[in-house]
């Protein structure tokens, strides 16, 4: 198998999961695509180095995250609450959906660095060690920003406090 059949066989088997969190990092189904294109092509430019040892999957998501941080930096683009909400055509009967809109603005009101690591040790289900892999920070910073980003989650959205989310860290 060559190297690009190789790149295009990886891309194609964790591109639903890139997605996903580039979706959970940026709110924005254009802009989480606009990401992971981004990173695949940093990774493909770097494709076969990389295909010849460690842990592929620890250095794309450290790719994606510190695009994503680097995206953040540069646009700082503030989302601007409206002061009345639009009604809603139908109401939405769902906990879960009501639960991942809640979820998703929250996040949205996170640091950069705070979304990456909760979204990594809660969404990704990744421990502190690999976390701290990913991102290429300590564990202890891991630590520090997912208790911060806790304790910054149950000030701005109180109605997550039930969730698994606002749980005590691993």
């Amino acid at each position: 198998m060559t190297d690009a059949e190789s790149f295009h066989e990886y891309a194609r088997s964790r591109l639903p999961m890139l997605g996903r969190v580039a979706f959970l990092l940026t709110g924005d189904a254009h802009l989480a695509d606009d990401l992971v294109q981004l990173t695949l092509v940093r990774v493909a430019s770097r494709w076969e180095q990389l295909s010849r040892g460690g842990d592929l999957d620890a250095y794309v998501r450290r790719v994606l995250y510190t695009q994503h941080v680097s995206w953040w930096r540069r646009v700082r683009r503030e989302a601007a609450p409206a002061a009345v909400l639009p009604e809603r055509a139908v109401p939405d009967f769902s906990g879960a959906a009501a639960t991942a809109l809640a979820v998703r603005a929250a996040l949205a009101r996170l640091a950069p660095r705070q979304r990456a690591v909760l979204v990594l040790r809660y969404f990704e289900d990744l421990t502190e060690v690999e976390t701290a892999a990913a991102l290429g920070v300590s564990v202890g910073t891991v630590k520090s920003q997912t208790r911060d980003a806790l304790a910054r989650l149950r000030v701005i959205a109180p109605e997550l406090a039930g969730a698994e989310l606002m749980g005590a860290g691993r």
